[in-house]
């Protein structure tokens, strides 16, 4: 099938299409004799496998690397079962992080109510963001 019914079949851009063919997640196609791309059928499978990839957060280099697997005959479970856990992991530390920042932020939030801009003095920046004397030695 030609790059445009493909695209169609994919839900993708044609464009998107020749990226992954270059970045080596689907393979180059035969052509045709009047040099169009000429995808087999199973090339709507790949490009929806790396969709569904992409979207539980895999890059395409790890993308890249399970096809590789898959194409050398391999099953790729453990290799996807372990990206799927170091992407877990990634995404409950920085959701750690994020609760740290809101609750900075909510403090912050807090100081900045109850800040009368008419005591600020002229040697300070602000004082809703400077730290109260004595709490600076806790990094």
């Amino acid at each position: 099938m030609r790059i445009g019914e493909l695209a169609t079949k994919a839900g993708l851009s044609t464009k998107t299409i020749r990226f992954y063919e270059e970045s080596g997640l689907l393979p180059a196609p035969p052509r045709t004799s009047g040099g169009y791309r000429d995808y087999p059928a199973q090339a709507t499978t790949r490009l929806s496998f790396v969709r569904d990839a992409q979207a539980a957060g895999l890059t395409l280099g790890e993308i890249r690397s399970v096809l590789a697997l898959r194409d050398s005959g391999q099953a790729p479970c453990t290799q996807v079962g372990t990206l799927i856990d170091q992407h877990l992991a990634d995404i409950e530390r920085r959701m750690s992080e994020l609760r740290e920042a809101r609750a900075a932020l909510r403090e912050l939030s807090r100081r900045a109510a109850a800040t009368d801009p008419d005591t600020c003095t002229d040697g300070d920046i602000c004082t809703i963001l400077t730290r109260p004397a004595g709490s600076h030695g806790a990094e």
